[in-house]
C-alpha cells in the first residue's frame, strides 16, 4: 500500500487532511526555516515547503510526502509568529481595519521503492483577509489565551476570538487556517492520482 506522509507537526494541517478523509503518517521535518530576505513571499513559501518535503521523503518507500509553509504579509512586510505578547498586540493593531495576504506553499514529493525522490510539484495559494476595526479589549482578551503565539500574523481565523477579527476574505478560507484543500486536491488528481484511489474521499460505488 502506498504511503502518504505529512512533513509537518501542525495540528491544523493534520485536522484539515483528516477532514477530507486522507490517511497519512506524520513526520515533521526539522529543517531550519531560513530564507533570503530578497525573496518574494511566493518564493519563500514555495522553497520552504519543498525543503520540508524533500527532507522527509527519503525516509519512506513508494510514498508521497507533503510539505507546507504559510506566511502572512502586510504592506510588503512578512509577519512571523510573534516572539512576545507585546509584539502580538502590535501585529494585531497593524492589521486592524486593513487587508493582508496569507500565502501557503505546498510541495508534493514522490519516492520510489529504493527511497529515491522521483518527482515533485509545488503550488502556492494566496488569500486576502480583511480585518474589521479591532478594539483593545478584544485584542487583549485574545492575547491572554496565548493562542496568537504560535501563529503567523498573531491570529488564527479558526480561533473563537480570531474569527471575530475577520470582516471578509477573498480566496480559500482553509488556506488561512493553514492548508489550501481545494488546490491540494486538484494537484493530487493530476500529479498523484494513484495515491488518491486508496483514500476514502476518492472511493465510491458506480451505480451506472
Amino acid at each position: 500500500m502506498k504511503t502518504i506522509t505529512l512533513a509537518s507537526g501542525s495540528p491544523r494541517r493534520k485536522k484539515l487532511l483528516k477532514k477530507i478523509g486522507i490517511s497519512f503518517k506524520v513526520h515533521a521535518s526539522n529543517i531550519t526555516e531560513d530564507y533570503n530576505s530578497r525573496w518574494s513571499p511566493r518564493q519563500i513559501v514555495e522553497t520552504l515547503a519543498d525543503r520540508k518535503a524533500k527532507a522527509v521523503a527519503p525516509h519512506y518507500r513508494n510514498a508521497l510526502t507533503i510539505g507546507a509553509d504559510t506566511i502572512v504579509t502586510f504592506n510588503n512586510k512578512i509577519l512571523e509568529k510573534p516572539p512576545t505578547r507585546s509584539e502580538a498586540k502590535n501585529m494585531l493593531q497593524q492589521l486592524s481595519g486593513n487587508s493582508h495576504q496569507v500565502l501557503t506553499g505546498v510541495s508534493l514529493v514522490k519516492s520510489d521503492a529504493s527511497n529515491n525522490i522521483t518527482d515533485t510539484t509545488t503550488l502556492v495559494e494566496t488569500t486576502t483577509v480583511i480585518f474589521g476595526n479591532l478594539n483593545s479589549k478584544l485584542i487583549n482578551a485574545y492575547i491572554a489565551t496565548a493562542n496568537p503565539m504560535d501563529k503567523a500574523g498573531a491570529y488564527g481565523i479558526q480561533d473563537p476570538h480570531g474569527s471575530l477579527f475577520v470582516k471578509a476574505i477573498r480566496g480559500d478560507y482553509y488556506n488561512v487556517v493553514g492548508f489550501p484543500l481545494h488546490s491540494f486536491y486538484n494537484a493530487m488528481t493530476s500529479f498523484a492520482p494513484e495515491f488518491l484511489t486508496q483514500q476514502k474521499i476518492y472511493q465510491h460505488s458506480d451505480d451506472s
